[in-house]
């Protein structure tokens, strides 16, 4: 007689665990996190470290300083990365049309 048992569900790999660990991050002026704000450009796991190429609403954001360090710190406690390393890039800049679908729901767009 087989064994009927469920199949098992894959586990997310270290990628997405640091998506979701950006996810957890937000600004401070439009109540979204960064990933679904459209913040983040690539995000890239080689071994046990973690490439972060993001952005902020502008240059004169009020959290340009503390915001890369957050989502490193962030990034950094994930399992499986022992280092992040944050690229804060302002080409391309960041318009309202970088916003996930979701987001766009969530602000009534």
């Amino acid at each position: 007689m087989a064994d009927e048992t469920t199949p098992p569900v894959p586990a997310p790999d270290t990628r997405d665990l640091v998506i979701e660990a950006i996810r957890t991050c937000f600004d401070p002026e439009i109540p979204l996190n960064i990933y679904d704000l459209g913040l983040i450009y690539e995000v890239k796991v080689e071994g046990p470290k973690a490439y972060v190429k993001m952005t902020l609403t502008s240059p004169m954001c009020p959290v340009a300083g503390t915001l890369p360090i957050e989502v490193k710190n962030k990034v950094e406690e994930v399992a499986g990365i022992e280092s992040a390393e944050i690229d804060l890039v302002w080409d391309p800049p960041w318009s309202p049309a970088k916003l996930s679908e979701a987001a766009k729901l969530q602000l009534g767009m």
